[in-house]
């Protein structure tokens, strides 16, 4: 038990349906909420090993199940309708219903405007948007059931705070209209599920986080030195997921300080070399 857990396994027996989770930040929350005996539904294209990227669906429903979770992998694309229907059914059908979506699935591409190609700016609206739109509105039934039975029911997606500067739009315009587009899934959803008592928010890294993803994008594996482990993610959402969805909604929550609201404020452990002062700070803060 960590020392951010507000009361012993308090996922046990909870069902957690979450687009991607193959590798990275995805997998570290899905083997985090599996410590407790969650229940966890991924849904990912990689039913096969990607050439640049480790780990399948399969190889992350198995360190899920050594966790300690259940794990259902749903081989299908987020960007695809009955995909994420059937990812839906299978969790209400394996486990009985659906207490938290988690939004994990992105695309990234830091091209500028004249430089993008448009298949890469839709793919990104395809997963990064219209994917986190479509999986929680589909699972929406079901998490009213839960909240309804009294479970603490969330939706939970891996967004930045809408921050307006026009530094992050200058940048990588693409990028930032597809990760925005997932925010304000967040935001709406908030509030428009605010009666129903289905807590929905957003969490993003303070630093740079060390994952396969970035270092691809980022080509420098000096860098991560000067990053944090996904571990810092997965602690922050489990102190999300844990906590009253009636009073924990509607927030943008950066990592530090979800876990700064359950008594860690030590992140050094999360570290991986640099000093905490020399840290890389992630996009869009």
């Amino acid at each position: 038990m960590t020392s951010i857990t507000p009361q012993e396994r308090a996922l046990a027996g909870r069902t957690i349906l979450m687009s991607g989770g193959s590798r990275g930040i995805g997998l570290a929350i899905a083997k985090r909420a599996a410590a407790d005996g969650a229940n966890v539904v991924l849904l990912a294209k990689t039913a096969q090993p990607h050439p640049k990227l480790p780990g399948t669906i399969f190889d992350a429903a198995a360190e899920i199940e050594a966790a300690g979770g259940h794990a259902l992998p749903v081989v299908g694309d987020v960007r695809n309708d009955d995909d994420v229907a059937r990812a839906v059914s299978a969790a209400v059908e394996r486990f009985g219903g659906i207490d938290a979506v988690i939004n994990n699935a992105s695309a990234i591409d830091l091209s500028r405007t004249d430089a993008i190609d448009m298949k890469r700016y839709d793919l990104m609206q395809d997963i990064n948007a219209r994917g986190t739109f479509l999986l929680s509105k589909l699972a929406l039934p079901a998490l009213r059931e839960s909240a309804q039975a009294g479970r603490t029911a969330h939706v939970l997606t891996l967004s930045p705070p809408l921050n307006l500067d026009p530094k992050w739009a200058g940048a990588h315009l693409a990028y930032t209209m597809a990760k925005y587009g997932m925010s304000l899934v967040t935001l709406g959803l908030a509030e428009e599920l605010r009666a129903d008592g289905i807590g929905v928010n957003s969490l993003w890294p303070r630093t740079a986080i060390d994952t396969a993803a970035i270092r691809n994008v980022v080509g420098d594996d000096d860098m991560v030195r000067f990053t944090r482990s996904p571990e810092i993610m997965a602690d922050a959402a489990y102190a999300i997921l844990t906590s009253d969805p009636r009073t924990t909604t509607g927030q943008f929550f950066i990592d530090e300080d979800a876990l700064r609201r359950v008594g860690v404020t030590d992140f050094s452990r999360y570290s991986l070399g640099a000093p905490e002062d020399r840290l890389v700070p992630d996009f869009f803060l």
